[in-house]
């Protein structure tokens, strides 16, 4: 069993989704800043001064903030925005990596014909 959890985990794509996940996570606080830091104070200014993360409905000892939501959602919408930028980019350079591979061009005729004379010239031998 220890045999089959080591070659299941030593894997290359358990590997690339370990990465993937870590790097996922470092992205997302870094988006979460920029959510944070830069476009909520912004759009605080635009309506108003109002910070929406501050935003709540409080009745009794219950406390909505329906603002956090939005900060949320506004997060996610930008993670995945950028992810599918990312992904579309990547996306872009493969295709023009499988358009141009490196297969050598097509022998013109003079080399065809080269070949042709230097078969012949071998039969004769």
């Amino acid at each position: 069993m220890w045999k089959e959890f080591k070659a299941f985990a030593l894997k290359g794509n358990v590997v690339d989704l370990a990465i993937g996940v870590i790097i996922g996570a470092a992205f997302g606080k870094i988006v979460t800043s920029l959510v944070n830091d830069l476009l909520m104070p912004i759009i605080g200014l635009l309506v108003g001064g109002i910070n929406l993360s501050d935003l709540h409905i409080k009745s009794g000892e219950t406390i909505l903030k329906y603002g956090s939501f939005f900060q949320t959602v506004l997060d996610f919408f930008i993670v995945s925005f950028s992810i599918f930028l990312s992904i579309k980019v990547i996306n872009k350079y493969k295709r023009k990596e499988e358009a141009n591979p490196d297969v050598p061009p097509p022998p013109s005729k003079e080399e065809i014909l080269l070949t042709e004379i230097r078969d012949l010239l071998k039969q004769k031998n």
